[in-house]
Protein backbone atom coordinates (compact mmCIF):
# COMPACT_ATOMS: atom_id res chain seq x y z
CA UNK A 1 0.00 0.00 0.00
CA UNK A 2 1.44 3.92 -1.18
CA UNK A 3 0.82 4.93 2.51
CA UNK A 4 2.68 2.54 4.48
CA UNK A 5 5.37 2.53 1.89
CA UNK A 6 5.79 6.42 2.24
CA UNK A 7 5.06 6.29 5.99
CA UNK A 8 7.90 4.53 6.13
CA UNK A 9 10.02 6.31 4.21
CA UNK A 10 9.19 9.32 6.04
CA UNK A 11 10.46 7.95 9.41
CA UNK A 12 13.58 7.18 7.42
CA UNK A 13 13.82 10.68 6.62
CA UNK A 14 13.20 12.06 9.76
CA UNK A 15 15.50 9.69 11.60
CA UNK A 16 18.15 11.36 9.04
CA UNK A 17 17.37 15.03 10.27
CA UNK A 18 17.59 13.96 13.74
CA UNK A 19 20.99 11.99 13.58
CA UNK A 20 22.75 15.12 11.31
CA UNK A 21 21.64 17.15 14.52
CA UNK A 22 22.43 14.85 17.29
CA UNK A 23 26.03 13.63 15.79
CA UNK A 24 26.68 17.65 15.05
CA UNK A 25 26.35 18.08 18.78
CA UNK A 26 27.94 14.92 20.33
CA UNK A 27 30.88 16.72 18.30
CA UNK A 28 30.77 19.99 19.30
CA UNK A 29 30.30 18.90 23.30
CA UNK A 30 33.01 16.88 23.15
CA UNK A 31 35.33 19.34 20.80
CA UNK A 32 35.90 17.32 17.78
CA UNK A 33 34.23 19.87 15.40
CA UNK A 34 30.39 20.22 14.89
CA UNK A 35 27.85 22.56 15.81
CA UNK A 36 24.58 22.95 17.62
CA UNK A 37 21.82 23.28 15.08
CA UNK A 38 18.09 22.18 14.21
CA UNK A 39 16.23 20.36 11.54
CA UNK A 40 16.67 23.38 9.44
CA UNK A 41 20.29 23.40 9.85
CA UNK A 42 20.44 19.60 9.23
CA UNK A 43 19.09 20.03 5.92
CA UNK A 44 21.18 22.69 4.45
CA UNK A 45 24.00 20.53 6.11
CA UNK A 46 22.78 17.66 3.64
CA UNK A 47 23.01 20.70 0.62
CA UNK A 48 26.79 21.34 0.82
CA UNK A 49 27.61 17.63 0.84
CA UNK A 50 28.95 15.63 -2.31
CA UNK A 51 25.75 14.92 -4.41
CA UNK A 52 24.07 16.85 -2.12
CA UNK A 53 21.09 17.78 -4.02
CA UNK A 54 20.50 14.26 -5.06
CA UNK A 55 20.63 13.05 -1.78
CA UNK A 56 18.00 16.10 -0.76
CA UNK A 57 15.89 14.91 -3.34
CA UNK A 58 15.59 11.51 -1.68
CA UNK A 59 15.07 13.76 1.90
CA UNK A 60 12.49 15.44 0.56
CA UNK A 61 10.60 12.54 -0.88
CA UNK A 62 10.74 11.06 2.75
CA UNK A 63 9.67 14.62 4.49
CA UNK A 64 6.54 14.66 1.86
CA UNK A 65 5.87 10.81 2.60
CA UNK A 66 6.15 11.89 6.58
CA UNK A 67 3.75 14.69 5.94
CA UNK A 68 1.37 12.77 3.84
CA UNK A 69 1.08 9.95 6.77
CA UNK A 70 0.68 12.52 9.77
CA UNK A 71 -2.42 14.13 7.91
CA UNK A 72 -3.97 10.72 7.17
CA UNK A 73 -3.53 10.01 11.55
CA UNK A 74 -5.17 13.53 11.50
CA UNK A 75 -7.68 13.21 9.50
CA UNK A 76 -8.83 9.46 8.69
CA UNK A 77 -7.87 8.49 12.43
CA UNK A 78 -6.36 4.54 11.12
CA UNK A 79 -4.99 4.18 14.99
CA UNK A 80 -7.75 4.92 16.36
CA UNK A 81 -7.46 7.49 18.54
CA UNK A 82 -11.01 8.66 19.06
CA UNK A 83 -13.30 11.61 19.08
CA UNK A 84 -13.24 12.61 22.81
CA UNK A 85 -10.29 15.49 24.17
CA UNK A 86 -7.52 13.19 24.23
CA UNK A 87 -8.53 11.54 20.60
CA UNK A 88 -8.37 15.13 19.50
CA UNK A 89 -5.51 16.53 20.99
CA UNK A 90 -3.25 13.38 19.19
CA UNK A 91 -4.90 14.44 16.17
CA UNK A 92 -4.46 17.99 15.96
CA UNK A 93 -0.87 17.05 17.44
CA UNK A 94 -0.76 15.03 13.76
CA UNK A 95 -1.66 17.94 11.63
CA UNK A 96 0.99 20.48 13.64
CA UNK A 97 3.41 17.84 13.21
CA UNK A 98 2.69 17.42 9.66
CA UNK A 99 2.49 21.22 8.93
CA UNK A 100 6.17 21.68 10.68
CA UNK A 101 7.94 18.96 8.68
CA UNK A 102 6.18 20.55 5.23
CA UNK A 103 8.11 23.35 6.17
CA UNK A 104 11.11 21.26 5.88
CA UNK A 105 10.11 19.61 3.22
CA UNK A 106 9.76 22.78 1.24
CA UNK A 107 13.00 24.43 2.65
CA UNK A 108 15.09 21.02 0.89
CA UNK A 109 12.82 21.55 -2.37
CA UNK A 110 14.22 25.20 -2.14
CA UNK A 111 17.82 24.38 -1.97
CA UNK A 112 17.50 21.87 -4.50
CA UNK A 113 15.68 24.07 -7.15
CA UNK A 114 18.46 27.05 -5.80
CA UNK A 115 16.15 29.42 -4.63
CA UNK A 116 16.92 28.71 -0.97
CA UNK A 117 19.53 30.49 0.77
CA UNK A 118 21.82 31.31 3.50
CA UNK A 119 21.54 29.28 6.65
CA UNK A 120 17.41 29.56 7.02
CA UNK A 121 18.28 32.35 9.68
CA UNK A 122 16.41 31.75 13.08
CA UNK A 123 12.91 30.82 12.01
CA UNK A 124 11.89 30.39 15.96
CA UNK A 125 12.41 34.16 16.57
CA UNK A 126 10.59 35.30 13.17
CA UNK A 127 7.71 33.75 13.85
CA UNK A 128 7.86 34.60 17.31
CA UNK A 129 7.65 38.03 16.32
CA UNK A 130 5.30 38.10 13.86
CA UNK A 131 2.63 36.44 16.86
CA UNK A 132 3.76 39.04 18.97
CA UNK A 133 2.70 41.65 16.80
CA UNK A 134 -0.59 40.59 16.63
CA UNK A 135 -3.47 41.90 18.79
CA UNK A 136 -3.10 39.30 22.23
CA UNK A 137 0.49 38.49 20.72
CA UNK A 138 2.17 38.17 24.78
CA UNK A 139 -1.06 35.11 25.06
CA UNK A 140 -0.69 33.90 21.90
CA UNK A 141 3.18 32.97 22.10
CA UNK A 142 2.60 32.06 26.27
CA UNK A 143 -0.32 29.91 24.99
CA UNK A 144 2.29 28.37 21.99
CA UNK A 145 5.51 28.23 24.91
CA UNK A 146 2.73 26.09 27.72
CA UNK A 147 1.64 24.12 25.36
CA UNK A 148 4.70 23.04 23.78
CA UNK A 149 5.74 22.45 27.56
CA UNK A 150 2.76 20.49 28.00
CA UNK A 151 4.23 18.17 24.99
CA UNK A 152 7.76 18.08 26.71
CA UNK A 153 6.42 16.64 29.61
CA UNK A 154 4.12 13.61 27.74
CA UNK A 155 7.73 12.93 25.83
CA UNK A 156 8.81 12.11 29.78
CA UNK A 157 5.40 10.85 30.29
CA UNK A 158 5.82 8.26 26.93
CA UNK A 159 9.24 7.57 28.06
CA UNK A 160 8.49 5.82 31.58
CA UNK A 161 5.50 3.91 29.95
CA UNK A 162 6.85 3.21 27.02
CA UNK A 163 3.52 3.23 25.12
CA UNK A 164 5.45 3.47 21.88
CA UNK A 165 5.78 0.05 22.43
CA UNK A 166 2.25 -0.64 21.39
CA UNK A 167 2.62 0.42 17.92
CA UNK A 168 5.28 -1.91 17.41
CA UNK A 169 5.34 -5.32 15.63
CA UNK A 170 7.10 -7.12 18.63
CA UNK A 171 6.90 -10.55 18.01
CA UNK A 172 8.95 -9.77 14.71
CA UNK A 173 11.74 -8.90 17.27
CA UNK A 174 13.94 -11.09 18.87
CA UNK A 175 14.12 -10.50 22.62
CA UNK A 176 17.40 -8.39 22.80
CA UNK A 177 16.15 -6.06 19.52
CA UNK A 178 12.81 -5.69 21.64
CA UNK A 179 15.02 -5.07 24.66
CA UNK A 180 17.02 -2.45 22.70
CA UNK A 181 14.58 -0.93 21.18
CA UNK A 182 12.76 -0.09 24.37
CA UNK A 183 15.85 1.53 25.95
CA UNK A 184 16.61 3.42 22.79
CA UNK A 185 13.46 4.38 23.06
CA UNK A 186 12.62 5.82 26.48
CA UNK A 187 16.13 7.43 26.43
CA UNK A 188 15.32 9.24 23.15
CA UNK A 189 11.70 10.42 24.60
CA UNK A 190 13.45 12.00 27.56
CA UNK A 191 16.03 13.97 25.47
CA UNK A 192 13.25 15.18 23.36
CA UNK A 193 10.95 15.86 26.41
CA UNK A 194 14.18 18.00 27.88
CA UNK A 195 14.40 19.96 24.46
CA UNK A 196 10.48 20.66 24.31
CA UNK A 197 11.12 21.72 28.02
CA UNK A 198 13.73 24.22 27.45
CA UNK A 199 12.03 25.84 23.84
CA UNK A 200 8.62 26.06 25.62
CA UNK A 201 10.30 28.03 28.59
CA UNK A 202 12.10 30.21 26.06
CA UNK A 203 9.20 31.30 24.31
CA UNK A 204 7.23 32.20 27.97
CA UNK A 205 9.71 34.32 28.42
CA UNK A 206 9.51 36.00 25.19
CA UNK A 207 5.76 36.56 25.66
CA UNK A 208 6.21 37.94 29.41
CA UNK A 209 8.97 40.13 28.30
CA UNK A 210 7.69 41.02 24.62
CA UNK A 211 10.35 40.28 22.80
CA UNK A 212 11.34 37.73 20.60
CA UNK A 213 14.65 37.38 20.97
CA UNK A 214 14.36 35.66 23.77
CA UNK A 215 12.83 32.91 21.87
CA UNK A 216 15.10 29.47 21.28
CA UNK A 217 14.41 26.68 19.04
CA UNK A 218 16.20 23.55 19.19
CA UNK A 219 19.39 25.14 18.39
CA UNK A 220 18.92 27.48 21.05
CA UNK A 221 17.96 24.66 24.02
CA UNK A 222 21.05 23.09 23.13
CA UNK A 223 23.46 25.89 23.52
CA UNK A 224 21.80 26.92 26.64
CA UNK A 225 22.67 23.27 27.58
CA UNK A 226 26.59 23.69 26.50
CA UNK A 227 26.50 27.15 28.63
CA UNK A 228 25.86 25.64 31.81
CA UNK A 229 27.97 24.30 34.41
CA UNK A 230 28.77 20.59 33.26
CA UNK A 231 27.40 21.96 29.51
CA UNK A 232 29.47 19.91 27.41
CA UNK A 233 28.49 17.10 29.61
CA UNK A 234 24.52 17.82 29.57
CA UNK A 235 24.60 18.91 26.06
CA UNK A 236 26.36 14.98 25.19
CA UNK A 237 23.61 13.47 26.75
CA UNK A 238 21.12 14.90 24.76
CA UNK A 239 22.76 14.86 21.95
CA UNK A 240 23.37 11.25 22.43
CA UNK A 241 19.37 10.78 23.19
CA UNK A 242 18.92 12.89 19.80
CA UNK A 243 21.16 10.33 18.07
CA UNK A 244 19.30 7.90 19.82
CA UNK A 245 15.86 9.15 18.77
CA UNK A 246 17.03 9.24 15.09
CA UNK A 247 17.33 5.31 15.72
CA UNK A 248 14.03 4.80 17.57
CA UNK A 249 12.38 6.14 14.14
CA UNK A 250 14.39 3.85 11.73
CA UNK A 251 12.89 1.03 14.35
CA UNK A 252 9.23 2.55 13.78
CA UNK A 253 10.03 2.74 9.83
CA UNK A 254 10.77 -0.85 10.16
CA UNK A 255 8.42 -2.37 12.54
CA UNK A 256 5.68 -0.02 13.38
CA UNK A 257 2.08 -1.11 12.61
CA UNK A 258 0.80 1.21 9.81
CA UNK A 259 -2.83 0.04 9.30
CA UNK A 260 -4.29 1.44 6.03
CA UNK A 261 -8.00 -0.28 5.66
CA UNK A 262 -9.69 3.27 5.94
CA UNK A 263 -7.29 4.68 2.96
CA UNK A 264 -7.76 0.81 1.48
CA UNK A 265 -11.65 1.96 1.70
CA UNK A 266 -11.37 5.36 0.18
CA UNK A 267 -9.12 4.03 -3.02
CA UNK A 268 -11.28 1.16 -3.96
CA UNK A 269 -14.71 3.49 -3.41
CA UNK A 270 -12.64 6.08 -5.70
CA UNK A 271 -11.48 3.39 -8.03
CA UNK A 272 -14.96 1.93 -8.41
CA UNK A 273 -17.21 4.74 -9.20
Amino acid sequence: MWVERLARLGYIAKGIVYAIVGVLAVQAAFGTGGRTTDAQGAVHTIAVQPFGKFLLVLLAIGLIGYVLWRFVQAFLDPEHKGDDAEGWAKRAGSVISGLLYAGLAIEAIRLITGSGGGDGGNSTQDWTARLLSQPFGQWLVGLVGSFIIGYGFYQFYEAYKAKFRKTLKLREMSANEETWATRIGRFSLAARGIVFTMIGFFLIQAAIQSDANEARGLDGALQTLAQQPYGPWLLGIVALGLVAYAIHMWVQAKYRRIPTGKVDNIQRNYVNR
